[in-house]
């Protein structure tokens, strides 16, 4: 857990030691919380002034911004049209990443096992209940997988990471997509509730025979054994920024309304099955317009310089294409 202690007190000695700190606020999802601490605490160190972002979720983050608390959500979950509409809201993608099945398996490395959308939404089902099951086995003949328990990690807040996993299952597995669908908060039919990928993370890295999932960043900094997954094209894929990529390629920004675009089970030989966007969200019009400027300055710093460093921590990042939509968009929609 040191990664999460460390880029919660990155992203506390940003907010507190800024004369913006009290304006700049921000809340959400916290699949970008740790690109988000990075870029906050390189920008304080450049400009002198804070950002202070808390990672409570993409549904409290929209419930933020909707109740006007917060200089702007954050959501991994996008908005479609008609609700930005109905809330005086301006949405944009910020960066791209992607979710990753972990598991806590004695004897088996990051990458090793793989898994499928269908054994997924088994296991999450509460249909395979056990490590050697048929289904599990048959993907990998060569590991040699306990008899044991699963024990089954979810998130237990609204969350955008859970939206684009339960979109992801509901795309590859019929019963899921019966039963339980796709949302940002589902009835889960089993499992130990986490909050955050911070606890998510957390539980996984302490509990023996345990499945969860976590944006890359998280799985990787908190060294969890991670599993390889079958796409949409039958191909073992790792998770990688390639992968990633291959997954991003296919997205097409400018004819989405409010860029509403999902990125799980793409096609494409290379493509991780599980990639996502995560947004912005701003008000048309801010009660506090001068904190609303701060955060585009800071919005247009992180597009503009913080690219490496989302890469260090394995996301994507936007395409100057879209930024230049995107900076269209705050000039047209967001009034100063």
């Amino acid at each position: 857990m040191n990664f999460i202690k460390t880029i919660v007190a990155a992203g506390l000695v940003a907010a507190s030691t800024s004369a913006f700190a009290a304006d700049i606020t921000g809340a959400g999802a916290t699949f970008p919380f740790p690109v988000y601490s990075k870029w906050a605490d390189a920008y304080k160190k450049e400009t002198g002034n804070g950002l202070n972002y808390q990672s409570i979720g993409s549904g409290a983050g929209i419930k933020q911004i909707q109740a006007k608390t917060v200089t702007f959500g954050a959501t991994d979950a996008p908005l479609k049209a008609e609700a930005l509409e109905k809330d005086g809201l301006v949405q944009w993608p910020m960066v791209m990443g992607a979710i990753v099945p972990v598991v806590n398996l004695e004897g088996i490395k990051s990458g090793e096992l793989v898994l499928s959308g269908e054994v997924l939404g088994d296991i999450y089902l509460g249909k395979i209940k056990k490590w050697d099951d048929a289904a599990i086995a048959k993907l990998n003949p060569k590991l040699k997988l306990p008899s044991d328990a699963i024990t089954v990690v979810r998130r237990s807040d609204g969350s955008g990471t859970t939206f684009n996993f339960t979109d992801y299952l509901s795309k590859s597995n019929a019963e899921w997509k019966a039963k339980v669908g796709s949302g940002t908060a589902v009835e889960w039919p089993t499992g130990v509730g986490a909050k955050g990928n911070e606890g998510v993370a957390g539980n996984i890295g302490q509990t023996k025979n345990a499945i969860g999932y976590v944006e890359y960043a998280y799985a990787k900094q908190n060294k969890l054994t991670y599993a390889a997954m079958t796409n949409k094209a039958g191909k073992t894929v790792q998770p990688t920024v390639a992968s990633f990529q291959a997954a991003a390629a296919n997205a097409d920004w400018e004819k989405a309304p409010g860029y509403y675009v999902i990125l799980t089970d793409q096609p494409g030989e290379g493509s991780w099955p599980i990639t996502a966007a995560t947004f912005i969200l701003m008000h048309k019009s801010a009660t506090d317009k001068a904190a609303a400027q701060e955060a585009i300055k800071f919005f247009k710093w992180s597009f503009e310089k913080g690219g490496k460093m989302a890469e260090e921590l394995d996301y994507i990042p936007m395409p100057d294409s879209v930024v230049k939509l995107i900076e269209k968009t705050w000039t047209a929609e967001i009034k100063s």
